[in-house]
């Protein structure tokens, strides 16, 4: 399993493989091996190099928080599979869209301007989290009327970069 999981401005890349009772984890290529066990519903005991965490998650609107020692960290997490499993926008769905960033960063280009007729999967901007690139893509056929991203922004996740209608 493969997730983004943005905290505060930084992005990490987190890969999970279950490996006989212990997880098998890749934070942003380096390898660590972690127990883990459910202690309850939204809670975890895990043990990294021989230290001991007791983690607690809870929802927090579009994100997650989570309190590591006690101390909350308000995340967002994006499985990079969920793009491709989402249903696709027909063009028949009417009304205006928000389009917001899916994790903290910096814009560094926009691709298109107000009044473009744009169809589904056209580049919109193109956000730097971690020194990689992410482009926001129109989810459906439409007109950009209002394009509120502008390159050297700074965003967080959830912010409105523009709206198709």
């Amino acid at each position: 399993m493969r997730y983004e999981i943005g905290i505060g401005d930084k992005i990490y890349r987190l890969e999970l493989e279950k490996a006989h009772e212990r997880w098998l984890c890749r934070l942003d290529g380096r390898e660590i091996t972690v127990d883990a066990a459910l202690v309850e519903a939204n809670r975890l005991s895990i043990v990294v190099n021989g230290k001991s965490f007791d983690i607690r998650r809870e929802n927090a609107g579009e994100s997650q928080r989570v309190f590591l020692r006690g101390t909350p960290y308000d995340i967002a997490l994006r499985d990079p599979r969920s793009l491709n499993r989402r249903k696709p926008v027909g063009t028949g769905d009417a009304g205006l869209l928000n389009l917001t960033a899916t994790m903290p960063g910096k814009i560094i280009r926009v691709l298109a301007k107000e009044g473009d007729r744009l169809q589904a999967g056209m580049g919109i901007v193109v956000i730097e989290a971690m020194k990689m690139q992410n482009e926001l893509r129109s989810p459906r056929d439409g007109t950009l009327i209002r394009i509120v991203a502008q390159a050297g922004m700074n965003v967080n996740a959830g912010d409105v970069l523009a709206i198709l209608e």
